[in-house]
Parts: structure tokens; sequence; C-alpha cells
């Protein structure tokens, strides 16, 4: 939970799942946030209540990250309401199963633009905040997909491809904004289970089989994502950048 102090956020994707498993967690009267969804109006409108309930101020938007104008809109909306900005999350994304020799090649540009595009420009619209803040911070949320291509293990080439550039680009801002004391890491979900109701890249068939490929024996919850999230939002991680971790029940 964020303290008393103004502490202010943008977060993307913010929902369902683990983006809004993290404004909950962070909730507080010190929290002014931006939330953004694509169009699940109620949930972003249950994670609002929740931060006002809390004592926190809350602005919403939505929209689709592939408009190219979009990132630069969000950061402007943040900064504007609350004057400054302190810390982004980029969450928002999705995952294709599609393989690659079947893959419409547009939908490959999607995932490339909706998510690793999209970062950079929210990265460039940010910065200029975020050099301001005593302890700016990006955080962008990855996948184990990148990471695991290998029998029993699903995979999502285009959205692994696009995630891959992501951490690529995480690795990139880290080097470039060290100097100016801003920190940008990745976290990488493995397998999390996903709030009911809402769209799963696992259906109910495909969970037992997904389980026994995890080491752990288990789906994640978003919320034990959302907590390693909210430490590299922390003044104890100022001296964390350009890592990318995994949070994924042993998934290797």
């Amino acid at each position: 939970m964020i303290g008393t102090a103004p502490f202010r956020l943008l977060v993307t994707g913010a929902a369902s799942g683990i983006g809004a498993a993290l404004v909950r967690r962070l909730a507080g009267p010190g929290l002014q946030v931006l939330l953004h969804t694509r169009r699940n109006i109620d949930g972003l409108a249950a994670v609002a209540e929740a931060v006002q309930s809390a004592g926190g101020r809350v602005e919403t938007l939505t929209g689709d990250l592939g408009d190219p104008d979009l990132p630069a809109a969000l950061v402007d909306g943040a900064a504007s309401a609350f004057g400054a900005l302190d810390a982004v999350v980029a969450n928002a994304g999705w995952a294709d199963r599609t393989p690659l020799l079947d893959a419409a090649l547009t939908k490959v540009d999607d995932a490339h633009v909706g998510i690793a595009r999209s970062f950079v420009a929210l990265a460039q619209a940010a910065a200029p905040h975020l050099r301001e803040s005593p302890a700016g911070r990006m955080v962008a949320v990855s996948a184990f997909g990148p990471h695991v291509f290998r029998p029993g293990v699903m995979t999502f080439p285009a959205t692994a491809a696009a995630k891959a550039a992501l951490e690529t680009h995480v690795r990139a801002l880290a080097f470039e904004l060290a100097a100016d004391g801003v920190t940008v890491n990745a976290v990488a979900p493995g397998f999390i289970q996903k709030d009911p109701g809402t769209h799963a890249a696992v259906t109910p068939e495909l969970r037992a089989k997904v389980t026994a490929g995890i080491p752990m024996g288990r789906m994640g919850t978003s919320d034990e994502v959302a907590a390693v999230i909210a430490f590299l939002l922390s003044r104890d991680a100022g001296y964390v950048s350009g890592q990318v971790i995994h949070v994924n029940g042993g998934l290797v």
C-alpha cells in the first residue's frame, strides 16, 4: 500500500488481472493513478472504486495501444491531472497461440505495435516527467513466452517475439535513463490464473496439462506478480534496473 505522500502512477491494462491486482495492492491515500483499459469499462470502474475507497485519486482513459497517439495521451493525461508522474507500468497485452507459419502478417505487426512499440512510445512521452521524479520508475510486463520453447509447453510465437523486443527495449531504456536515477525493469509471469469471467489463454480443458508442466504444480496468481511489480516501484528497488524478473513457479 502506498503511504500518504503522493505517488503519481500510470497503469495500462488496469481493468483486470495483474494490472488490477497491482492497483488494489498499492491503493492508499497517497496514490494518484491513471487507469487504462482497451474496452473493459466495468472492470476499470471496479478498480477505480477500490482506489477511491482507500482514499486515493483516480483518472481513467480507454483506448487501443495500437493507436499511435494513445501512449502520449495517457502520459499527458496523468501528468496534467496529477501535476507530475513518478511511475509507468506497461501491463496491457494479449496472448496469441497461432503458429507463425499460419499467422497473418497483420497479426504479427499488431503484436509488435501494441506491445513493443507502444512501450517505447510510453517511455518517450514519460521520460521528461520520470527524470523530474525523486524515484522515477518504469516496469513492463513481459511473459515466459520468449524464454520457453519446448515440448509440453504452449507457445505464443507472435506475442513472444513482441515480448522479446519489449525486454530489449527495457534494457536499452535502463541504460539510457540510469544517469537520471530512473529505473526500468520487466516482470515475466508464467501461467497466471485469470480473473473469473475474463478471457483466458488457457482453457479449462488445458488447465490440467498446463499445471502438470509447472514445477510448483500450480498456476500463479495475479497478486503474486503484482507483489514483484510493487517492489520494483518502491524506493527499496532503487539499484535494480535493466532486469527481467521471472515469476513462474520454476518454469525454465
